[in-house]
C-alpha cells in the first residue's frame, strides 16, 4: 500500500492537519519504524470495546475526559486510535499507509472481533470502515459525519496532476483502497450512521448512501441541529442515547 499515489507527499500535505501534543497514560501501538500514541480505557472484560477514529482536525487528546466517561457509562470499553504524526504518534500521515494501522491496533488490544465496535468520525470513517471490512464479524460499526465518496474529498484538496495521475487513474486508485460501498456491504454487524442535515463539509447524501449500502440491522440518524464540527455538542444527549442503544443491543 505504501507506493500508492494517494500517499504522495503533495496530497498528504494538503489533506492532513497533524500536530503534536501530550497526555498521560498513552497506549502505544508499534508499527514498522513508528508508533501510535493511542489511549485505552478498559472498564470491564464483559463490555464490548469501541475503537474510535477521530476527525482530521482533531487528535486523541480532544476525546479525553468527558467523552471517555460517557462511553464508559454506556457499558463499553474505549480505544481512542491515533494517526501517524498526530498527538503522541511518530511517523507521517498518509491515506493508504494508515489503513495498515487498523489491523495493528486490533491486534494490540487482543480482543476478539466479536467484541469490537468500530467508530469513525469524518476522516475516521475511512479507517472504521476498513476495520469493518477486515473484521466483518465485528459486533458493530458507528459512522459519524462519514464519507461515502473519498474521491470527492480528495479533489477538494488537489488535482490529479499534482500526484502525477489522470482523473481515471486517481479514481481507480481511490476505488482500489477506499471502495466504501464494498466495505460496508461486507459487514454483518449492527450499523449506526449519524450525520447532520446542515453538514457544511460532507453533505448528508454521504450518510444516506452509506446507509443504503449497509446490511440490516442498521439505523440512520440525521440531526436537525449542528454542522460538521458541532454534531456532538449540538445533539449531545440524543447522540449518546443512540450510541448506547447500539451498545446495549449487542450480545457478546
Amino acid at each position: 500500500m505504501n507506493d500508492s499515489m494517494l500517499d504522495h507527499p503533495t496530497l498528504s500535505a494538503q489533506y492532513f492537519y497533524p500536530w503534536p501534543n501530550h497526555f498521560d497514560n498513552p497506549f502505544f501501538v508499534t508499527g514498522d519504524g513508528y508508533r501510535l500514541g493511542c489511549r485505552c480505557l478498559k472498564v470491564s472484560d464483559k463490555f464490548p470495546t469501541i475503537i474510535h477514529f477521530h476527525g482530521n482536525g482533531e487528535s486523541v487528546q480532544d476525546y479525553l475526559g468527558d467523552f471517555e466517561q460517557r462511553i464508559a457509562g454506556l457499558g463499553a470499553n474505549l480505544l481512542l486510535a491515533e494517526y501517524r504524526g498526530y498527538g503522541m504518534s511518530s511517523g507521517a500521515p498518509a491515506l493508504t499507509a494508515m489503513l495498515e494501522d487498523v489491523r495493528l491496533i486490533v491486534e494490540a488490544i487482543a480482543i476478539p472481533p466479536e467484541k469490537i465496535i468500530f467508530f469513525g468520525r469524518s476522516l475516521g470513517s475511512l479507517y472504521a470502515l476498513h476495520g469493518a471490512s477486515l473484521y466483518p464479524q465485528a459486533a458493530g460499526l458507528i459512522i459519524e459525519s462519514g464519507v461515502a465518496d473519498p474521491l470527492e474529498r480528495i479533489l477538494v484538496r488537489i488535482e490529479p496532476r499534482h500526484v502525477g495521475a489522470t482523473m481515471d487513474e486517481l479514481k481507480n486508485e481511490v476505488d482500489r483502497h477506499f471502495n466504501q460501498q464494498a466495505k460496508i456491504s461486507s459487514f454483518t454487524g449492527r450499523v449506526l450512521i449519524m450525520h447532520t442535515r446542515n453538514d457544511d463539509l460532507v453533505s448528508v447524501s454521504h450518510a444516506e448512501r452509506l446507509y443504503d449500502w449497509a446490511n440490516e440491522p442498521k439505523e440512520l440518524i440525521v440531526f436537525e441541529r449542528g454542522d460538521h464540527n458541532t454534531i456532538l455538542p449540538a445533539n449531545e444527549e440524543e447522540y449518546f442515547v443512540k450510541v448506547g442503544n447500539l451498545v446495549r443491543r449487542i450480545s457478546i
